[in-house]
């Protein structure tokens, strides 16, 4: 929602929106945007009454700001239907889709198409540093979205990706998420059958050829060319380093070149080959899309070292779902050898509180030497009974406070601290390393 709000921004309209909770990174692109932002759903935020009220998926009946819109008879659309019928419109949209990697992969094929000249328009759910915004029209009729499968709004419960009609899609992974609006995997794969049915024949898919979800899916019916990539795929990597720092990249067993680049893991791999499929569908040729990889710098909390203190590093990464994590700290500990690594967790998506995902997490966290779990009051399973098979390598905290008092007196010189949440986590990041440092002066 933050990134149409630019968009529309940049189209010349006069935005304004309301939010539960706004924080940084998105809170300060918006504000620097010219984009009003006021907390809560109040009535009086429509007053006077707007040309167009974007609905967020996240808004349902019941809510102030719903209710008063709907007894007024204020016009009212989606995001995703207001970026259709306003921005996709006859362009050449490229889509990133899939459980993992959506955000790092969309941002990914933008900055190959922008190091390509090619000028295009995005948006992503994340801000990538190579732009400093998640969003923006662009110059030509090229447009990279990421492609979510959750649903558009309370009053279109397909998923979100439906409107986008891309004609480069990618699929990067499916696995069983968003328990509060899906049953069952098979619920799942249905959108994205819904998505599959839509690309035109002369588009492209992109999927890997290992991901049995996925398969049964495009046997559901394609009607559109397919490139596969990863294990058994047409696009392969053969790993030059370990941790995924450098590969070669492989199109039907021919070498393309290598890319050397500062991400790592093998999840950013497979991102990686499908961004550069998905950009030479476009027109950019291959040696071209390695040479802009090199040049690639990650999304904003996807793995963003935030600061280091006494040779402490902090990392913050999004990672909200068992195999996210446990990638995650697989490609940390490639690159980290034997040094320790503390990971603090915030159960905080929907699924995650749900417990949906619950006995899978202590597996995920195994490469840890240390987890820190947050547990507050509104997590509907128990943490301590989950994580108990950790025994004292997994400590459970009902405050944030002190799990920044617990690191402060714990951390040493040459660890690594991992913190994952889909969310703000109480700005935990920087009071961890304010505590550091306030901790060294002492």
């Amino acid at each position: 929602m933050g990134g149409i709000a630019l968009l529309a921004r940049q189209a010349g309209h006069t935005v304004t929106g309301s939010d539960a909770s706004v924080y940084p990174p998105m809170s300060t692109q918006l504000e620097e945007a010219g984009i009003r932002l006021v907390e809560g759903y109040e009535p009086v935020h429509l007053q006077p009454a707007p040309d167009m009220v974007v609905v967020g998926n996240a808004m349902s009946r019941g809510n102030p700001a719903v209710e008063y819109m709907l007894d007024n008879g204020l016009p009212y659309t989606s995001g995703p239907q207001w970026l259709s019928e306003h921005i996709l419109k006859d362009r050449w949209v490229l889509a990133a889709s899939g459980t993992h990697g959506k955000t790092t992969t969309a941002a990914m094929l933008a900055w190959i198409l922008e190091d390509a000249g090619m000028a295009p328009g995005f948006l992503i759910g994340g801000i990538p540093k190579n732009f400093g915004l998640s969003a923006r029209s662009g110059d030509s009729p090229f447009f990279v979205v990421e492609a979510d499968e959750y649903d558009t709004a309370f009053f279109d419960k397909r998923s979100k990706f439906v409107h986008y009609r891309p004609r480069t899609l990618i699929l990067n992974n499916l696995e069983f998420d968003h328990a509060d609006i899906f049953d069952d995997l098979a619920m799942i794969q249905r959108q994205f059958h819904h998505l599959v049915r839509i690309i035109p024949g002369n588009g492209l898919l992109i999927a890997p050829a290992d991901d049995q979800a996925l398969q049964e899916v495009l046997e559901m019916g394609r009607w559109t060319p397919l490139e596969t990539l990863g294990p058994g795929g047409q696009w392969q990597a053969e790993l030059l380093h370990e941790d995924g720092s450098a590969f070669e990249v492989l199109l039907e067993d021919k070498s393309c070149g290598t890319v050397n680049w500062t991400l790592t893991g093998d999840h950013n791999v497979r991102n990686a080959l499908a961004s550069i499929a998905a950009a030479r569908h476009a027109g950019v040729p291959v040696g071209i899309a390695i040479e802009a990889l090199a040049k690639f710098e990650n999304v904003k909390r996807r793995m963003e070292l935030r600061g280091e203190v006494n040779g402490i590093r902090l990392y913050d990464d999004f990672a909200h779902h068992p195999t996210a994590i446990e990638t995650t700290l697989n490609g940390l500990r490639r690159n980290t050898g034997d040094a320790r690594i503390i990971a603090v967790l915030e159960p905080r998506s929907n699924t995650m509180r749900m417990g949906i995902h619950a006995d899978s997490l202590p597996a995920s966290l195994e490469e840890a030497d240390q987890v820190l779990i947050f547990s507050p009051a509104s997590l509907e399973w128990d943490a301590h009974g989950v994580f108990a098979p950790m025994g004292a390598k997994a400590e459970i905290y009902d405050s944030t406070q002190a799990i920044v008092e617990r690191i402060t007196t714990r951390a040493r010189s040459g660890d690594t601290i991992l913190v994952m949440s889909n969310g703000g986590f109480e700005g935990i990041h920087q009071r961890i390393l304010n505590a550091l440092e306030s901790s060294q002066e002492r």
